[in-house]
């Protein structure tokens, strides 16, 4: 039974839906912005609010169905995958090819911000003036800081009370704990386990169903999103970082090169059919910037319109929203070289391993929500003994770099749910 529906209304598809209300989002929040003037700041805060009343909701509908969706899918996943040796060999596939992959990530990252220099079109003396921070000792501090934390934050994702991850939304703690559940009813013989499988996929089934209707309200949503984000940004803040911005969308751009590289020398298939299949999962992690609200989309589409195996997409793409985080990683990578190249500092092999390691590390059981990039940044920075205070020369352009990186975050959520698709099954799309 397909959950998954692209047309809701005849002759317009809701990928072009989308897009529209994105398009017509930012034209209207332009000109309610500040540059324009023509309303009050406090009638314009008004009216994007109430403009933006729909994307709330839909983001509270997807978040709300997340839990249950994340739970089901995995246990049900798992429960049919066939064996436990299969579950194993996928699930040490599935995380090596996340650590290559961000590794990759924070290379590109590295490469572009130290090609186009974009800390060399700021004036150091102006910036450490307006930020207070002229008398900040010069030279990265090789420490390890919060890395520190790592061993007990590896130790934190092992749920104690699973009851507690699922009422807090700890979605990494709902994945462990579904995937022991799923093992153990794989490892028992099929009449005992068969009752709570097949509820598992009940649930998921209606999860879905859930999904189905959340997304009729999609365009609407994302206009209304998009003219909150114009108006709050405005064009003369974006315009006085344009070189940075263009630094991390053209390295973005080259990770998404690279994640459809990857697609077509592992599965052969048509890269523009996975784009244009893939166009409203894109849309909506754009214009959400979660990666975690967009998951129950990402999932519907691997099944639905890609053929992925369930076994293997109801676990490699609740993983990766909590885990895969490319796009993330390779803007950290850029912020920290840019600000290092504004304070003088130099960014060498060592800081580098340091930033991909604290990705890594930062992205087990962080929450796949809007702006978490920006606090695991100022992590980085501490470590690295950059001045922090140089995150307000980029805040306000975050959260337009926020949805493009979560953009290439699902992308790499697809990718590797085809690509192991691929290996591990044998459906096409």
């Amino acid at each position: 039974m397909s959950f998954y529906t692209e047309k809701v209304a005849p002759y317009f598809p809701l990928w072009l839906q989308v897009f529209a209300g994105l398009v017509t989002g930012i034209l209207v929040g332009v000109l309610l912005g500040a540059d324009i003037g023509w309303v009050t700041p406090e009638a314009s805060a008004r009216v994007i609010n109430w403009l933006a009343l729909p994307g709330y909701f839909f983001l509270a509908m997807l978040k709300m169905i997340v839990v249950p969706l994340v739970l089901a899918s995995v246990v049900a996943g798992i429960a049919e995958a066939g064996s436990i040796a299969a579950v194993r060999t996928v699930g040490l596939r599935v995380v090596g090819y996340f650590l290559v992959t961000t590794a990759i990530a924070v290379s590109i990252g590295s490469f572009w911000a130290h090609l186009i220099q974009p800390g060399s079109f700021m004036q150091k003396a102006y910036v450490e003036t307006a930020l207070g921070t002229a008398n900040k000792p010069e030279g990265l501090v090789q420490g390890v800081g919060s890395l520190n934390d790592l061993p007990q934050r590896l130790v934190g994702i092992l749920p104690a009370n699973p009851f507690n991850a699922i009422a807090e939304g700890e979605v990494l703690q709902i994945v462990i704990f579904a995937a022991i559940i799923g093992v153990a009813l794989l490892a028992m013989p099929k009449t005992k386990s068969k009752p709570l499988t097949d509820m598992a996929i009940a649930v998921q089934d209606a999860a879905m169903m859930v999904v189905g209707w959340v997304l009729k309200l999609a365009p609407l949503a994302v206009f209304g999103l998009m003219a909150k984000v114009a108006a709050t940004i405005g064009v003369a803040t974006i315009a006085g970082v344009g070189v940075y911005m263009g630094t991390v969308v053209l390295a973005l751009l080259s990770m998404a090169a690279v994640h459809l590289l990857i697609f077509k020398v592992s599965t052969g298939r048509s890269v523009i059919n996975f784009l244009a299949r893939a166009r409203e999962v894109h849309l909506l992690a754009f214009s959400t910037s979660s990666s975690s609200a967009t998951m129950p989309v990402t999932l519907c589409v691997a099944e639905e319109k890609m053929k992925v195996p369930p076994s293997v997409a109801r676990f490699t793409v609740p993983l990766g929203a909590t885990i895969n985080m490319d796009g993330t990683a390779l803007y950290q990578a850029v912020a920290t070289v840019f600000l290092a190249q504004i304070f003088g500092l130099e960014v060498g092999f060592g800081a580098l391993a340091t930033i991909l390691i604290m990705a890594i590390g930062a992205s087990i059981g962080t929450p796949g929500i809007p702006g978490v990039g920006i606090v695991v940044l100022a992590s980085i920075l501490l470590t690295l003994g950059i001045p922090p205070e140089g995150i307000a020369l980029i805040i306000g352009v975050d959260r337009i770099l926020d949805m493009c990186r979560t953009a290439i975050n699902v992308n790499g959520d697809l990718v590797v749910a085809n690509v192991m698709g691929r290996w591990f099954g044998n459906k096409k799309a």
